[in-house]
């Protein structure tokens, strides 16, 4: 793991996008949605995925739409047919409209069908707890985890992220995906050269393994067991189903295939707290539960009790002020990545550089 500027790695990314012909805005809301999963340390959603992003562009199953089409509206309800183009951008969309139509209606649900991976679902929600708004993400992947007692993939680990806003400005953010780890975290290890926990994943027989490289070739293992799977299965019918989308072996895996569209499915739900109560009061109950929490009795040993997404609030400020932890082989990736488009790279920050490079 190195440390590098922000500055630097958003601007090689940005220039990543606009050398394959996205606007200028595009570019950098793209950038902003990856850098920021690298800065909270959701690195397994954060700019490692850039090469992956650049070889479906090229291939063709990602298209360079910089917008989704609305093909159905009712009231606080709209589906979004995202054409395979790059996920951020259309969910930054989704989620906007679906608080503009909260603002309306007290609540506003937004279905996105043949989408593209949208990176870290926590970036949506946090668009809402910003803005005020309680928010819903979530999103469809293709099967990875077998029914229990099963030995065949037949749902996702279907991301699913909840947010909420709070007066101490940490607002909640849960994001989890159903399996025990995201399979960018099995990618990660695999790139890095590190085991994994046997509750992560199985072989391709469904046998337990520590070894990333095997467990790519085989089944996730849900979280909770059961409940993690009959969750995953719900959140298919939410994202895939209601929407008109793909959903179970419809949606196509990351990495394999370049030419095949990924046609996911997102959903993204938006409730005006207005609505309901006192949005003052209601932010002050959830900082009040918050401190709850973290001043609880702790058992022996532990120094910290930690809410949702603090531990990546935590991760953040631990960088440094202008600085964001990646891994070295990433950033090495990243350059060549850049240098192959034709695009000139900036100087490699001293941290990684080295005689042979990285």
């Amino acid at each position: 793991m190195v440390s590098v500027q922000e500055s630097w790695l958003r601007s090689m990314v940005e220039r990543i996008f606009g050398s394959l012909g996205y606007s200028p805005a595009s570019a950098a809301s793209v950038t902003d949605s990856l850098v920021e999963a690298d800065l909270r340390g959701v690195r397994s959603h954060g700019t490692m995925r850039v090469p992956m992003y650049v070889e479906r562009i090229r291939a063709g199953s990602v298209s360079q739409y910089e917008r989704a089409e609305v093909v159905r509206e009712q009231g606080a309800v709209c589906v979004l047919d995202a054409r395979h183009a790059l996920g951020s951008l259309t969910s930054d969309q989704a989620m906007a409209l679906a608080m503009e139509k909260a603002g309306t209606f007290g609540v506003g649900a937004v279905s996105v069908r043949h989408g593209f991976h949208f990176g870290a679902a926590s970036r949506y929600v946090l668009q809402a707890a910003n803005a005020g708004y309680v928010g819903i993400a979530a999103a469809n992947t293709r099967p990875l985890m077998a029914a229990i007692g099963g030995a065949e993939a037949v749902v996702g680990n279907n991301p699913l992220a909840i947010g909420a806003p709070s007066a101490d400005g940490l607002h909640l953010v849960l994001d989890m995906a159903l399996s025990e780890a995201a399979f960018g975290k099995i990618k990660s290890a695999e790139q890095n050269g590190t085991r994994i926990p046997e509750s992560w994943a199985t072989g391709p027989d469904g046998s337990s393994t520590t070894d990333p490289a095997e467990a790519i070739r085989g089944l996730l293992l849900p979280m909770g067991g059961p409940k993690g799977f009959g969750l995953a299965m719900m959140v298919d019918v939410l994202t895939g189903i209601l929407g008109g989308g793909t959903w179970g072996g419809g949606v196509q895996g990351l990495y394999t295939g370049p030419e095949k569209p990924n046609d996911c499915s997102h959903f993204f739900l938006a409730l005006n707290i207005g609505a309901f109560t006192d949005p003052d009061e209601f932010r002050h109950q959830v900082a009040t539960m918050a401190d709850r929490v973290r001043t609880s009795r702790r058992a022996p040993g532990v120094n910290a009790l930690f809410t949702p997404g603090e531990p990546e609030l935590n991760t953040r400020e631990s960088a440094g002020e202008g600085k964001v932890f990646i891994d070295a082989a990433v950033a090495e990736e990243l350059v060549n990545l850049e240098r192959s488009l034709g695009s000139p790279s900036p100087k490699v920050p001293e941290s990684i550089a080295s005689p042979g490079g990285f």
